[in-house]
């Protein structure tokens, strides 16, 4: 498609990176349960920030990615990667929009946390300021 990306078609039994692939088919039953309890805490987590909204789009973003894959691993039995990025002759693990929705809220929620303490350490510095 372009000088550094292409479309593929790969089938990934195993985690990120196909860690995990080459195990005997327990993985996607191993994966749907740890997908199924981080789904519970997730919802759990969100319940309890309702007004945090960086904070609930991360896990958002988490949470729908996590299903994306669930819903792979249960119809196909495995993951279907399709888009593969390279540079001459290096390729970066091919992957797919449930991946790319999963880092993003990983991004997301370190940011939020780096905001989270800054801000944190702002009113103590003010709280600080304040009482001399």
């Amino acid at each position: 498609v372009l000088p550094f990306f292409d479309f593929t078609l790969l089938y990934n039994p195993g985690a990120a990176f196909s860690f995990l692939a080459d195990g005997a088919g327990w993985q996607r039953w191993f994966f749907t349960g740890v997908a199924f309890v981080a789904t519970v805490l997730i919802i759990q987590m969100l319940r309890k920030q309702p007004h945090q909204t960086r904070f609930c789009l991360a896990l958002s973003l988490i949470l729908g990615g996590a299903l994306g894959n669930v819903i792979d691993r249960l119809w196909h039995a495995h993951v279907i990667d399709f888009l593969l990025f390279y540079w001459r002759d290096w390729y970066f693990p091919a992957f797919n929009v449930a991946d790319i929705a999963i880092t993003c809220g990983a991004i997301l929620l370190i940011l939020d946390e780096l905001i989270r303490l800054r801000q944190q350490k702002k009113a103590k510095d003010s709280h600080a300021s304040l009482s001399k």
